[in-house]
């Protein structure tokens, strides 16, 4: 599958790698799981409602959600700090 990164998810992703390995290897783990099993697996996967109908959500850890959405072959990553 493409990953997709949307300009403020790709930052997150970098002030990841700067701050906190052990999430940044986390993130890695559930992305390569929705590759694998698109809206199932790791993270407790989540449709998304109201404003971000279509949005998928997996717990990061307990502050932080990693929040994608699958079109075709293509993951979208909007987001990976903080909740939604």
């Amino acid at each position: 599958m493409i990953l997709i990164w949307d300009e403020n998810a790709w930052e997150d992703y970098l002030y990841w790698q700067q701050q906190d390995r052990k999430i940044l290897k986390r993130i890695n783990r559930l992305i390569e799981d929705i590759s694998r099993h698109r809206n199932e697996g790791i993270g407790k996967p989540e449709p998304l409602k109201s404003n971000l109908s279509g949005y998928w959500s997996r717990r990061i850890n307990h502050e932080h959600r990693l929040v994608y959405r699958i079109s075709g072959e293509k993951i979208l990553i909007a987001s990976c700090r903080y909740h939604f």
